[in-house]
């Protein structure tokens, strides 16, 4: 079953983020992933306002897929970079409507 990783990331620190782009793209791509967006245009259109400079949506064929990129060694240290240079919240969402 499919699963979707959505972030939002906010960079507090720009330095990060041309080292992370090849290796993050290479890591998705490795583990099975499919970037389905990755923009800054975006708009909230309900609920409280949560700023966020990006927003990013990753498809994985399954929840260990995505599990796996996240625990990747070659990713870890930019992941770390991401972390300490960015606000940034990741979702991993099952591809299923509980609500059918």
């Amino acid at each position: 079953m499919a699963y979707y990783s959505v972030l939002d990331v906010s960079p507090t620190d720009d330095a990060w983020i041309p080292d992370y782009l090849p290796t993050a793209n290479e890591r998705v791509v490795a583990h099975g992933g499919k970037y389905i967006a990755r923009t800054t245009s975006h708009e909230q259109v309900e609920g409280e306002t949560q700023e966020a400079g990006l927003r990013i949506i990753i498809e994985w064929l399954s929840k260990e897929a995505a599990r796996a990129f996240m625990a990747d060694e070659a990713y870890a240290p930019h992941l770390a970079a991401r972390t300490a240079g960015s606000v940034s919240h990741h979702y991993l969402i099952k591809g299923k409507d509980d609500l059918a």
